[in-house]
């Protein structure tokens, strides 16, 4: 009987040293990448159970008078920011813990995939779109100018190899060791024949410091050959497909001519997750005809989408577009976010009402002052994104704080958070 007890004494230990493991795990699983682990979602499901069931075995081990108390109750304080947040204790709040920070920037994210210091480099590869060249509309969307987001060194007539060799030069001098990802992000950057699409990437794959490709198109153009391709490719590569999804508004997306719907938006993001890309996404707020409310309400609706990442940035007038010649003929029809301090708190509202573990890029965007109607709130994307940190710690708001009334979970990462 005595070695029957020993047996079970030890088994005891085993079982809660398990069960602690698979609970401090939980505390990770809004920072996991999502495809590092499969169980990943099923622990963070699990966890009020995994709690108790540690909480239990604390008790136990009290009774007990033993020391391996210790195990279930760093498995407990390691979840202790999940915990009161549930709870919504005073004694750890989002809004006043130093330990609370912004939300997990995209250059924290990809520490998960790479173990250096890794920066985009922004390429035009030559690409149209399909709303622009006559096969679901003239002109673009209304309102476009790819000049806004185009540096200097990506122009057509240059290739893609000596667009990514002068963006390496205009980085390298900060970083030497750093490594590259060619964005393909001007236009739509599948919208071609396969064999040319190929002979593109792969150019930017064999330039010496590329480590992986990022490619922005839209919903309706990713053919099922080009996928499979992508498929196989990212087998190789480090891979994210974007989506340029601006609106879940049907009537929205007709009326600033993108040529596809919302349901294009839903199969495109669920086919590429499917397949194992990372796949991200881009949405405009402030779009004629949104109010407030369907912008919030927006969030939840992506949320359901398998997106790793979001981009998210604030309507603005750009000189020569359609959307400019809309406004002066009847300004009524735009709200422009003129006040830095109205935007900061929809985009509160929003990343409340977000899934915890999208990857928001961004929450702003800068175009060059020449081109620029409005807003112009002369803020830097860091000035805009401390402002917008301090107003989240006032108001102890968290992304996913609101999100179905579910589980509250902060996965904040650094205060510098940096956008693009």
């Amino acid at each position: 009987m005595k070695a029957f007890y020993r047996l079970f004494y030890y088994i005891s230990i085993v079982l809660t040293s398990i069960l602690a493991g698979v609970t401090i795990a939980g505390a990770f699983v809004g920072n996991a990448a999502p495809d590092s682990f499969k169980f990943m979602p099923f622990i963070g499901l699990i966890l009020p159970i995994l709690l108790l069931a540690n909480l239990a075995s604390a008790i136990y081990w009290t009774i007990r008078w033993r020391c391996w108390v210790f195990i279930p109750l760093i498995a407990i304080f390691s979840n202790w920011g999940y915990i009161s947040c549930v709870l919504q204790s005073p004694f750890f709040s989002p809004a006043s813990s130093p330990m609370v920070k912004m939300n997990v920037d995209f250059p924290t994210f990809l520490r998960k995939y790479f173990p250096y210091k890794v920066q985009k480099i922004s390429l035009n590869a030559g690409f149209t779109c399909p709303n622009r060249d006559g096969t679901k509309g003239w002109g673009g969307c209304t309102y476009c100018n790819n000049q806004t987001f185009n540096p200097d060194y990506c122009r057509t007539e240059k290739s893609i190899t000596t667009q990514l060799e002068e963006g390496k030069c205009f980085f390298a001098h900060k970083y030497p060791e750093m490594k590259y990802l060619a964005y393909f992000q001007a236009y739509t950057n599948t919208y071609a024949e396969l064999e040319g699409l190929k002979r593109k990437y792969e150019e930017a794959l064999a330039v010496d410091g590329v480590v992986g490709l990022v490619i922005g198109t839209r919903p309706d153009c990713m053919p099922e050959n080009l996928l499979r391709y992508l498929e196989d490719l990212n087998k190789h590569t480090f891979l994210m497909v974007e989506y340029g999804i601006e609106s879940t508004c049907d009537e929205t997306l007709k009326r600033i001519n993108r040529g596809h719907t919302y349901a294009d938006t839903v199969e495109a993001v669920c086919q590429t997750a499917a397949c194992g890309i990372l796949t991200g996404g881009h949405i405009i707020l402030g779009l004629p005809g949104e109010t407030h409310d369907t912008m919030v309400a927006q969030a939840e609706i992506l949320s359901d989408l398998p997106l790793a990442t979001l981009k998210i940035h604030q309507l603005q007038l750009i000189r020569g577009t359609r959307m400019a010649h809309e406004y002066d003929e009847a300004p009524d029809g735009f709200y422009l976010f003129n006040e830095v301090e109205e935007y900061i708190d929809l985009v509160i509202d929003y990343v409340e009402h977000l899934r915890p573990d999208i990857v928001v890029e961004r929450f702003v965007s800068q175009s060059p002052k020449d081109l620029l109607i409005a807003p112009d709130w002369g803020l830097k994307n860091y000035e805009f994104v401390a402002r917008l940190q301090k107003r989240m710690k006032e108001r102890g708001a968290y992304q996913g704080k609101k999100y179905r009334d579910s589980e509250k979970r902060i996965i904040f990462a650094d205060d510098k958070l940096t956008t693009e």
